[in-house]
């Protein structure tokens, strides 16, 4: 199954402009773009991916990671082959890395229609769809159709995503994305550049506009790698950064295990995280946590106003500490999420 692509520009001689991503990548008849699913056939933009699910499971939603997001739900998560970016640490590079993915090949996953995703989170009664496993952003019009079904019934619609979109994707998506978790992968235009082929400023400039011009519920993840991005003055510069943005954006801190082309580095240790999680929360952070290792206590949920414990997580088991979601029981302070 494909499916004409939604964000184009036409350009001369039956060539045209994608611009669903920040790589606006201009395709010739029969070029594809860097994502791997999206060709020009015949001067029209096709996503060759559409409808097709290579990945299909039932997530807890604090797997995405999303913590101030009905925490202890679970979610229909959806994943399809290609990526725009090329991270050389990406632990799904079976798929995220396919290129020229052809739909009238065979492999590209089990015929998953919009329809059939949300009927199938009606009937097991699943109040979330997670767009997940490669990158969101290049499979836009399944998720976009999927999404306004979904919206349409009262399911929720998150992203994972690199954070790579363009405005123009934003503000489509806006209306019916209800969450997402932005990989904010290191805080230098050189790391983007050498290690994912893209660039940082992009992403920075997402993040401010979901944050400040969206409903979206935003929460960042930074993959820790050791000598790559852990040193305390990039990682005290992401945490200012986000913070002069909003203290509320929850700031997750997860430990790298060697995977893919980056296998000489070592694992994070777990005192680098405590490390990365000290210096967010002297940034100002309110909601810091540390994922990929056992750490129950920074993976837990705080109140930032008296310190009462309102979360308890230890891997993905849950459990809260609160009557009324969202509200402190001890000062009876607001808790910024969606919790119901």
């Amino acid at each position: 199954m494909s499916r004409t692509a939604e964000l184009i520009r036409p350009l001369r001689n039956q060539a045209v402009q994608c611009r669903v991503c920040e790589h606006y990548c201009t395709l010739k008849p029969g070029e594809w773009g860097k994502c791997g699913v999206r060709v020009n056939r015949g001067g029209q933009l096709v996503l060759t991916v559409y409808g097709k699910s290579v990945a299909t499971h039932l997530d807890p939603i604090e797997k995405k990671p999303l913590f101030h997001f009905l925490p202890g739900s679970q979610a229909i998560s959806i994943g399809t082959y290609g990526c725009n970016l090329s991270c050389q640490w990406c632990q799904n590079w079976q798929i995220s890395q396919t290129r020229q993915a052809d739909e009238r090949r065979d492999y590209l996953g089990e015929p998953l229609s919009p329809e059939q995703i949300v009927a199938l989170c009606r009937r097991e009664n699943i109040p979330i769809i997670a767009y997940t496993y490669n990158e969101p952003t290049v499979f836009f019009e399944y998720t976009y159709d999927t999404a306004r079904l979904a919206h349409e019934q009262g399911i929720k619609n998150v992203y994972v995503s690199n954070g790579f979109m363009s405005p123009e994707t934003i503000e489509l998506l806006a209306p019916y994305l209800d969450g997402i978790n932005v990989d904010l992968k290191g805080f230098t235009d050189e790391l983007y550049r050498e290690y994912c082929a893209a660039r940082l400023a992009p992403i920075k400039r997402n993040i401010v506009t979901i944050a400040q011009e969206t409903s979206i519920w935003i929460e960042v993840t930074t993959l820790v790698i050791p000598g790559l991005n852990d040193s305390d003055a990039e990682l005290r510069a992401a945490a200012e950064w986000l913070a002069g943005i909003s203290r509320d954006i929850p700031w997750h801190l997860s430990a790298f295990y060697p995977t893919y082309k980056l296998r000489d580095r070592p694992r994070t240790p777990p005192a680098t995280l405590e490390r990365a999680y000290d210096i967010g929360k002297a940034a100002g952070l309110r909601f810091v946590y540390v994922g990929n290792v056992p750490d129950p206590t920074r993976e837990s949920t705080y109140c930032p106003h008296c310190g009462q414990l309102l979360i308890r997580r230890y891997g993905y088991n849950v459990h809260t500490y609160w009557e009324e979601p969202g509200s402190c029981p001890d000062c009876g302070a607001t808790i910024p999420g969606v919790w119901g």
